[in-house]
């Protein structure tokens, strides 16, 4: 399986201002297997430590941060003395040793020419309740499940991930067809490691299902083992609730569908504990579209969505049969699927958070805004081949940006004011950007 953070590994490998690296990611989205494989494509050797697997070696940072010793700890339980131009160091499930954390800023001072990493699950909300956390001695990765990119090609369509990226749309028109059956795959599927590589081997719809299963089961009982006990209940229900708020007209959050007469302060630490642990990302609204976004976040104004595609369409049953074969039964769920898609694909491109926007008399509203290169860009999202955009038009007609953005199920096509990128071109819409094949539409 190739993953696109082999790259961003790579330039952390060679930088001359290396730090231990965390990566942070929901459980199950491929923490482990991505260090473990980059060690052995980039490294002679591995030193790995598992901390929850060895509870034996949670002990090594608590007598000292001394990093002489912490590295004799680490050759002792590696089987071998680590060569620092040789060897990565991976110190899994960090978080389960206490001292572990805060051991990264010492063997960033004091033995920076050694590659250290770490991960662990829930992660990210070890980081929020560490103490002693060594801020501006670490630096972070984080991973996502996979994009629709990286499944075509564990799926064997390289060529036609190649020619995605490439921007080659005459190229790419007569397998459009081809494409659009395999975004519809991988709304079922998603992106979670493990799902991919078992549907690439065996193309079974019902194994798909069962793994994802297990995934949010196991979810639900880390809710129970790592939470504070007096929220356990409330992150549950705004758990389940996902499927409810995404379904609603405009996925605005609202807190009445979790609970009838729930109110924001019930439910406030159960949103941020599921936020923090990367199982969901919340999308504020924006009162005013300018650079930067974050001066106008509207705090009280969110969407909600969840980690991966395929969980989301596992957490509602939706069956093979409705996704692949366009079920009537499917089509008001069709535009929550989309918008997940949309969102995790903009995501894993890494360039920074994402908004939206809508006007103050609720008869407008753009999906998302995107920054790149100090332009605010609007971003509206289409289900199927409707090429209608009365919410991006208002919105041009109001803030005149270089130009707007349509996804949809249509294929790539230029106006004046607009390019219509096909959903399954979004993966690479920064690239695009970067490559400057909207030149036409910044012309105008």
């Amino acid at each position: 399986m190739e993953r696109s953070a082999f790259a961003l590994l790579e330039k952390w490998r060679t930088s001359a201002h290396r730090k231990p690296l965390i990566i942070k990611g929901s459980r199950q989205v491929g923490k482990t297997w991505l260090m473990r494989e980059f060690g052995k494509r980039a490294y002679k050797n591995v030193a790995y430590l598992n901390f929850e697997l060895n509870p034996g070696l949670k002990g090594i940072f608590q007598q000292d941060f001394n990093a002489a010793r912490l590295l004799s700890a680490i050759s002792l339980a590696a089987g071998f003395i680590p060569n620092p131009a040789e060897t990565l160091i991976i110190l899994d499930e960090i978080q389960e040793a206490p001292g572990g954390l805060t051991a990264l800023k010492y063997l960033n001072e004091d033995a920076p020419e050694f590659h250290v990493m770490a991960a662990g699950s829930l992660l990210g909300v070890a980081l929020q309740n560490s103490h002693s956390f060594p801020v501006g001695k670490v630096d972070f990765l984080d991973l996502y499940p996979l994009t629709f990119n990286e499944f075509l090609e564990a799926m064997g369509n390289q060529p036609l991930a190649s020619a995605l990226n490439q921007a080659d749309w005459e190229l790419i028109a007569p397998f459009t067809g081809k494409l659009n059956e395999l975004l519809r795959q991988y709304f079922f599927v998603g992106g979670m490691p493990e799902v991919v590589m078992a549907f690439s081997v065996q193309q079974d719809y019902a194994l798909v299902r069962d793994i994802q299963q297990r995934i949010l089961m196991a979810y639900e009982l880390d809710f129970s083992k790592y939470a504070p006990t007096e929220i356990v209940p409330r992150i549950r229900m705004a758990w389940n609730s996902m499927p409810a708020q995404l379904s609603c007209e405009n996925r605005k959050f609202i807190y009445s569908n979790i609970r009838q007469g729930a109110r924001a302060k019930e439910f406030e630490l159960a949103l941020a504990w599921l936020q923090d642990s990367g199982l969901i990302h919340k999308i504020h609204n924006v009162s005013k579209p300018f650079t930067p976004l974050k001066a106008y976040e509207e705090q009280s104004a969110f969407k909600v969505f969840v980690n991966d595609v395929g969980l989301l369409s596992a957490m509602v049953s939706l069956s093979a049969q409705s996704l692949l074969q366009g079920s009537a039964i499917f089509t008001e769920f069709k535009g929550a699927l989309t918008e997940q898609f949309v969102l995790q694909q903009l995501l894993s491109q890494r360039q920074g958070r994402l908004y939206y926007w809508s006007a103050t008399n609720g008869r407008a509203e753009v999906d998302f805004l995107v920054e790149y290169n100090e332009m605010v860009l609007p971003l509206e999202v289409k289900a199927t081949e409707n090429l209608q955009a009365k919410s991006l038009r208002v919105y041009y007609d109001k803030f005149k940006p270089p130009f707007a953005i349509r996804c949809s199920m249509s294929g790539y096509r230029r106006q004046s004011w607009l390019a219509n990128i096909p959903l399954y071109a979004l993966p690479n819409l920064y690239h695009y950007l970067q490559l400057n094949i909207f030149s036409s539409a910044l012309a105008h």
